[in-house]
């Protein structure tokens, strides 16, 4: 299994971090070991300080595709859910400075949020609404109908580059409203005011 995730999907999220607009879709991975255990606290890593949220769709794919025509994507998914992609901005900062991958500050153990899968049916994914709340305070409330590639295209276009397994994880990246977290902090994520997932920081 691997997780694919998706940088710059939101114009206000690249104005907010001073980045520049891609002309496709900016693609990074992060290895299983990401995903933080079900029921385990998020511990702030000693090699961060500033560590930053970023909630995200996400899409679990249910079989193997390559070269994936968009028309057809819909046929490789039943279910979206929300996560985090939590990323070490100090980190990626000096990463970025000095032309280097993005992996220390996005792929460390515990970075990935996985929280609770629905079935798409239920949603309008071309509409379809979700909020991150920081201490019962919303922080990030974003809306599929802003991202620049559309569920279905960013299946198509990762599929000419990795082949799709059952399992795997689509981050279709972050809205604005990006920020540090803090110690004793609680993250908690709806989708369509469902919530997905509830995590405490240590």
């Amino acid at each position: 299994m691997k997780i694919i995730c998706i940088g710059r999907n939101y114009a206000k999220h690249i104005e907010e971090l001073a980045n520049e607009k891609p002309e496709s879709p900016v693609i990074f991975l992060k290895p299983d070991s990401a995903i933080l255990p079900k029921n385990i606290p998020f511990f702030i890593p000693p090699f961060s300080n500033e560590i930053h949220y970023e909630v995200e769709v996400l899409v679990k794919i249910n079989k193997v595709g390559k070269h994936i025509s968009p028309k057809f994507a819909h046929k490789y998914y039943d279910t979206v859910g929300l996560g985090i992609d939590f990323t070490a901005r100090d980190v990626q900062a000096v990463c970025k400075e000095k032309g280097l991958p993005w992996e220390k500050a996005k792929a460390f153990d515990g970075s990935a949020i996985v929280g609770q899968f629905f079935p798409k049916e239920d949603f309008d994914l071309e509409n379809l609404s979700f909020q991150l709340q920081k201490n019962e305070e919303i922080v990030q409330d974003g809306n599929t109908s802003s991202m620049l590639w559309k569920i279905d295209e960013l299946i198509a276009y990762v599929s000419q580059y990795f082949t799709l397994k059952k399992g795997d994880l689509i981050f279709t990246g972050t809205p604005a409203g990006v920020g540090k977290v803090e110690e004793n902090d609680i993250l908690t994520g709806t989708i369509e005011g469902k919530q997905s997932f509830q995590i405490k920081v240590k």
